[in-house]
């Protein structure tokens, strides 16, 4: 693949034009006008600090860029800890709102991918929490949490009972579905992309006759699917099943896949106000953060609720909160 090196142009990052002189990327097209100016095509997925993407670099004219031969060494610009918590904090108030075009139906299903312990869960049901006390007045059933393992008729049922318009269903950290044929070829029905979703049970159940419920209806509700997993990541038969869930769902990975990023955005949540309810110091906050930071690498886990636990122990043992943390959420040496 050919390089192009730019001699004077800029591209838009976090919302202000960014010199990229004398930066070099992988090249897609030549140079065009477009509506709002000239612009030469290059790609920036695997180049540090830009999405992965083809970009628009807004240059002049050709005499802006060169080509170079593959041996250039591409643009590696890292990127600023405060880019890094804007670029989280993007990701989530995108989860948001895609949850939002859940509910309404504008959006028939979604998959949140991220590491443990980060805000997911807490994402989806904050904004789904909204909508439940008006819809509880109804005495309708609008949005159902699914975690751990489900059988496949399991399943079946929990789809028919959530089955009705503005429903969700959450399936939270409940991956053993995406691994059993029946339960993925259930699921696949439910988000198929015709207009008119019909879900079908076709050998006789004793548990469907009791429970009254039919062997055919129509699912016109939404999915929300949340995991650890990273499906471009997985290998094999499961591969392809996912691949199949993937095609009828919106993928938002929340791009947390460092130590670092796992930290700054424990940063950026408590500067947001998670431990405003502690009646703890600022000085004690921070130290928290510090301790939590200093000793990542020793932590039983790098996450929010173990920055929960830490402050538990800060106002139970307010002197002695860091002896206690070490022999409770940290590994021995």
């Amino acid at each position: 693949m050919q390089n192009v090196r730019i001699i004077e142009g800029t591209y838009k990052i976090r919302g202000k034009d960014t010199s990229v002189a004398g930066g070099v990327f992988p090249f897609v097209e030549e140079f065009k006008i477009g509506a709002r100016g000239g612009y030469v095509t290059v790609d920036g997925t695997g180049v540090a600090g830009f999405p992965d993407r083809n970009l628009k670099i807004k240059i002049s004219g050709p005499e802006d860029y060169e080509l170079v031969g593959e041996e250039a060494k591409v643009e590696q610009r890292a990127e600023t800890d405060e880019e890094i918590i804007e670029r989280i904090r993007t990701r989530f108030d995108m989860l948001q709102d895609m949850t939002k075009a859940v509910k309404k139906g504008d959006v028939r299903a979604m998959i949140v991918s991220g590491p443990p312990g980060v805000g997911k869960s807490h994402g989806v049901e904050q904004v789904l929490d909204r909508y439940k006390t008006l819809e509880s007045l109804g005495g309708e059933r609008k949005y159902e949490v699914i975690k751990g393992a489900m059988s496949p008729i399991g399943l079946y049922c929990k789809l028919y009972s959530m089955s009705a318009p503005g429903s969700v269903v959450v399936f939270d950290d409940c991956d053993s579905i995406f691994q059993d044929d029946l339960s993925l070829n259930i699921l696949k029905a439910a988000l198929d992309t015709k207009k008119t979703r019909y879900i079908h049970w076709n050998t006789d159940s004793f548990k469907l006759r009791n429970e009254g419920v039919p062997d055919k209806f129509k699912f016109e509700a939404s999915a929300i699917f949340i995991t650890n997993m990273k499906f471009d990541k997985v290998k094999g038969k499961l591969r392809e099943h996912l691949e199949a869930l993937e095609s009828r769902c919106h993928y938002m990975d929340l791009t947390i896949d460092t130590e670092k990023d796992k930290m700054l955005r424990i940063k950026q949540v408590i500067r947001d106000g998670m431990l405003n309810s502690y009646t703890l110091a600022d000085e004690v906050k921070e130290d928290i953060v510090d301790f939590c930071d200093i000793n990542k690498k020793r932590l039983r886990e790098l996450s929010l609720r173990t920055v929960l636990k830490v402050a538990d122990l800060a106002v139970a043992f307010p002197d002695r909160w860091e002896s206690y943390a070490e022999n409770t959420v940290m590994r021995r040496a």
